[in-house]
């Protein structure tokens, strides 16, 4: 489907695109499954903008792409039913809400010395976050192994996703690109006389030279940025080990407590989770390196669709592209459950690791939500501090 094919009389207006998807921004707590469930009510069961076949492709297009799928998705729909003109405005309306509200909470948890009741609120949600990064690993496994049909490879690309994960930081990303690759090589071997065609998935590797030009602070906030948005296979917690051995690490914009605290609030907070970054951005050069990170974080994604959403049926059935996601897919999933080992690590306080065993629980057994059990944990926090127990700085 293209935006051609919606009528003039069914087309709707610039303002209803902001609304509409200003709305979903606003009201899109839980991440991505809220989100596509939010953009399937208002685009095919309540305006008929679409077919349910259509944002069933729109989805399945937007997942062969790296970096967050289900804004790429809200940007996808809104370029279906107005445009170049309507994928701006509407993307823009669905990352602003959650952008004002996370750098308000970035103000609130980063400036100065919050207090006790604050800082407990932030290392009791902190706590369960490797847990919330289980559960989203989790969540994932069973479509991958389902659509797998090499099964001894998916395991290892797996495994070595969460090696790379728990142990190489900030060298994830070519762990990953590797497992594509070599997904890639073994299927292009197993058809002899077949030429190597040029994935388009592989595209962010040129953008991100751009990303080592400049200097100071903003310039390196530009580039942990342009990593989050271009590189993030699989979901928002694939690159939490990049940026958090950036932020902690190798710039000391953060410190670990910190960015468990900014992993939290990406969760909790309405619209894309890889809102993190924005957070990241703020410890970093305060409000401006807060907006910068996160325009930087999200313009790759504008890129893909504004740019090749004409050729998204091409890229679905390109044997090149599906290939290196076969291998790709598996190492991101296994690097999403990597990531909690230095998430879990971060903790300081026996009471932390309580609140984490307790959050496995609630998500994993009891199947509540992420949203809930990380303000259930918040929660938890601000009463020990209230009753004078030790809180992590």
């Amino acid at each position: 489907m293209t935006p051609e094919s919606i009528s003039d009389t069914a087309r709707p207006g610039l303002g209803t695109v902001v609304l509409e998807w200003g709305r979903i921004g606003c009201i899109g707590f839980g991440g991505p499954p809220t989100h596509i469930a939010l953009l399937r009510q208002l685009c095919v069961r309540r305006r008929k903008w679409l077919a349910e076949r259509e944002f069933e492709d729109a989805i399945a297009a937007c997942n062969l792409l790296p970096g967050p799928a289900s804004t790429q998705l809200a940007i996808f729909c809104a370029w279906q039913v107005r445009g170049r003109i309507g994928a701006l405005v509407g993307g823009v309306a669905f990352i602003v809400p959650g952008l004002i509200v996370i750098l308000a909470l970035s103000a609130l948890f980063l400036t100065g010395t919050p207090p006790a009741w604050v800082r407990g609120a932030g290392a009791g949600a902190g706590a369960a976050v490797a847990a919330v990064a289980v559960h989203a690993g989790a969540g994932l496994v069973p479509a991958s192994w389902r659509q797998s049909a090499r099964r001894v490879r998916w395991i290892a690309y797996l495994v070595a996703g969460i090696a790379a994960a728990a142990l190489l930081g900030p060298w994830l990303v070519l762990v990953l690109l590797a497992c594509g690759a070599i997904e890639l090589v073994v299927r292009r071997a197993g058809r002899p006389g077949a030429a190597f065609g040029v994935a388009p998935v592989m595209v962010p590797g040129k953008t991100l030279a751009v990303g080592a030009l400049g200097a100071g602070v903003l310039a390196s906030v530009a580039w942990v940025a342009i990593k989050v948005g271009a590189l993030s296979y699989g979901g928002g917690f694939v690159i939490i080990p990049l940026m958090r051995a950036d932020a902690v690490d190798h710039y000391h914009w953060m410190t670990g407590g910190q960015f468990l605290n900014a992993v939290a609030l990406g969760q909790i907070t309405p619209g894309p989770v890889v809102q993190t970054v924005a957070v990241v951005g703020y410890a970093a050069a305060g409000l401006a390196g807060g907006v910068l990170a996160s325009v930087i974080a999200f313009s790759p994604s504008f890129a893909f669709v504004l740019l090749g959403a004409r050729h998204f049926d091409r890229l679905r059935g390109n044997p090149n592209v599906r290939a290196f996601l076969d291998g790709a897919g598996p190492a991101a999933i296994g690097a999403i459950f990597g990531s909690a080992v230095p998430l879990a690590l971060t903790l300081t306080q026996p009471w932390q690791f309580a609140v984490l065993g307790g959050a496995l629980v609630v998500l994993l057994a009891l199947r509540r939500g992420v949203v809930l059990t990380l303000l259930a944990a918040a929660a938890a926090g601000t009463g020990l501090a209230l009753a004078g127990v030790a809180i992590p700085q």
